[in-house]
């Protein structure tokens, strides 16, 4: 009721002129302000259709740190609402949001909130998707998420490689292989969310196969481990099973992840 009696009371107006002045403090306490006032229902269309969206995703881009996490969080709240995402996805904003990501802990609420945003983002249109795999570090970023984020962020983002699998499986399959995904979808599939779970099998069943001959995956190890993961985990024994493969996939894919991952590293610090 207070946050309702808030915008009511004509608040919006000072606080968005706060969100655009130069004062770092007072844009920080404005994007605090927009994250508290954003979780009500009813305030939701009000802030929206006030142009709040596209100075939100400005903050994310170019704001403080704490304004950055505050921004993120309001921008999500609003999301909820089919008119907001709209806008948001008007204003473009995937570049930013994939560069807070990439900078923040991935098993913070920042991430969480910022692979949800992704995952709406991706779900409407190519151009998202595009952007996602050509930013460097993009997928790589869902992926560390889909590992150590919190269970609802690791839903997030699984639910992001998925959508991107399944819009055009020739394509971005090898993105997505290239970042070491297997070990954590393999986890995922016995210690998500039934949501996660299901998206986790879904997408190993995308990835198992391939007609290219240069897929890094090889049909006779983990191929063969991943389909038959699946076929156990539908099974009434899944717990022992699937960890059993589990630890067997994590085995087969580590040294290939872990090489990966240094030539990432080799190449970032070259001049």
């Amino acid at each position: 009721r207070n946050k309702v009696s808030i915008i009511e009371a004509g608040a919006l107006e000072p606080i968005i002129n706060f969100l655009q002045c130069n004062s770092t403090t007072l844009q920080e306490y404005a994007s605090a302000s927009l994250l508290t006032l954003s979780a009500s229902a009813t305030n939701k269309p009000i802030i929206g259709a006030n142009g709040v969206i596209p100075l939100l995703v400005k903050v994310i881009q170019h704001g403080s740190p704490q304004a950055k996490v505050d921004a993120v969080m309001a921008l999500s709240n609003l999301s909820t609402l089919s008119t907001n995402l709209s806008m948001i996805i008007a204003t473009k904003p995937l570049l930013p949001i994939l560069s807070l990501l990439k900078s923040s802990k991935k098993s913070s609420k920042t991430s969480e909130k910022c692979c949800s945003l992704i995952e709406s983002l991706i779900v409407s249109g190519e151009e998202a998707r595009t952007g996602l795999v050509s930013y460097e570090g993009g997928v790589f970023a869902v992926v560390e998420v889909l590992e150590n984020g919190s269970l609802q962020a690791r839903e997030h983002a699984v639910g992001v490689l998925l959508t991107l699998c399944q819009s055009d499986r020739s394509k971005y399959r090898e993105p997505i292989l290239r970042e070491g995904v297997i070990p954590g979808l393999l986890e995922l599939t016995v210690q998500g969310t039934s949501k996660s779970r299901t998206k986790a099998q879904r997408l190993l069943s995308l990835l198992r196969n391939s007609k290219s001959p240069r897929s890094e995956v090889q049909p006779d190890t983990i191929e063969n481990i991943v389909s038959s993961l699946i076929s156990h985990i539908d099974g009434d024994d899944q717990s022992g099973k699937a960890k059993k493969m589990l630890a067997e996939m994590v085995q087969v894919s580590m040294e290939k992840s872990l090489r990966h991952l240094q030539e990432r590293a080799s190449t970032l610090v070259r001049p």
